[in-house]
């Protein structure tokens, strides 16, 4: 174990948890080595308690810092610092780069280009079609959507991605401490074919304010930061804020102007934002030559339909992209016996033509 990259993971490990007091360690320090060595009196003046100073200077730290790498090594996680050439260029441009970055999957991913799709918790149908569809077309063309995890739109962005590319997932805890719960398969597969990343230590709880925090790495990763879906107080628009600072191209979808949901993102196109229909919006805003070679693949380009029967291309006459159909309306406009009904759905299915939810509603993917 290299011992600057082991100092590295001690100073993270003793300051985690402010960050403002982290960056202006490093700001006077440079490196961690000369934190390590600081007379107390110094880091006493930087604003650490008495308990903080003698940590970082204490042997028990690295101590630490070597039982958290063994940890990694048998999870087959990693980490990257500031001073690894690996290291995200978009991500150590950013007014308050993570100092250390705990990985899970493939650091490959981090090279980009990205894009981060962010959303509500609760999206409606119309919410989930778009952010599928939009994260799945753009993974199909070689971007790397990054988002955080969460449940809703966040979640359906990667599971998108997974389908023809690659995605990141940046946590609000720690890598070996993945929330929420009922994304943890989620987790696993995007560390297959992705990158799970977080700046927290791997033990670290899913903490409030830990996520404002994951936000600015999202959008750090990212090239162009598309909101789908968010009421007027989200921390999607907090990831939109962070991208703003951050210099990214700002996009959203319109949405339903009666809908809660919505108003976020319509606020943001009032604003100024990018107003996003299709991954060609998308593309035409990022830089040169990505721009161009995005693009590119839009001339000519066609896409085999699934052979249909002619009654299941009837059914998928009466489904709808930005709304969900319950199979009894489906029965009663289509004439169909509900054998006929669910024998049709499951090929239409399996066909990737109708996306299924709870309480028997179908909904036709874009």
């Amino acid at each position: 174990m290299d011992e600057q990259r082991l100092a590295w993971l001690a100073l993270n490990l003793a300051l985690w948890d402010n960050l403002r007091l982290l960056n202006k360690v490093l700001a006077r320090f440079r490196i961690p080595r000369a934190v390590f060595e600081a007379p107390e009196a110094d880091l006493l003046e930087l604003g650490l308690d008495g308990e903080r100073a003698k940590r970082l200077r204490s042997r028990g730290l690295l101590d630490a810092a070597r039982k958290e790498f063994d940890r990694m090594a048998k999870k087959r996680y990693s980490f990257l610092t500031l001073e690894d050439s690996e290291y995200p260029v978009c991500l150590r441009e950013i007014f308050d780069p993570p100092c250390v970055l705990y990985y899970a999957g493939r650091p490959e991913a981090l090279e980009g280009p990205g894009v981060a799709i962010v959303g509500t918790r609760k999206p409606s149908p119309y919410g989930k079609a778009v952010a599928g569809r939009l994260s799945e077309d753009l993974a199909s063309r070689g971007v790397v959507i990054v988002s955080g995890l969460a449940l809703g739109i966040d979640a359906i962005a990667h599971w998108g991605a997974l389908k023809e590319g690659r995605t990141i997932a940046v946590l609000g805890s720690g890598v070996a401490n993945s929330y929420p719960r009922q994304n943890r398969k989620l987790m696993e597969k995007i560390a297959d074919r992705g990158t799970v990343v977080s700046e927290f230590p791997l033990d670290t709880e899913p903490f409030a304010q830990n996520f404002p925090r994951r936000n600015r790495i999202i959008s750090g990763l990212a090239a162009a930061v598309i909101v789908v879906e968010a009421a007027e107080r989200s921390g999607s628009l907090i990831t939109a804020k962070f991208g703003l600072e951050q210099n990214r191209e700002i996009m959203a979808v319109p949405g339903n102007v009666t809908s809660d949901v919505s108003r976020g993102a319509n606020a943001l196109i009032q604003a100024g934002a990018k107003l996003v229909q299709g991954w060609e919006d998308v593309a035409e805003e990022l830089g040169s030559p990505l721009r161009e070679s995005l693009l590119a693949q839009r001339e000519g380009e066609t896409r085999p339909l699934p052979l249909l029967t002619d009654q299941e291309a009837a059914l998928v006459g009466l489904l709808k992209t930005d709304a969900l159909v319950h199979i009894d309306e489906l029965l009663e406009r289509g004439g169909f016996s509900v054998s006929e009904a669910l024998a049709l759905l499951l090929s239409l299915e399996i066909k990737g033509l109708v996306a299924r939810s709870p309480g028997q509603y179908y909904q036709r993917r874009m």
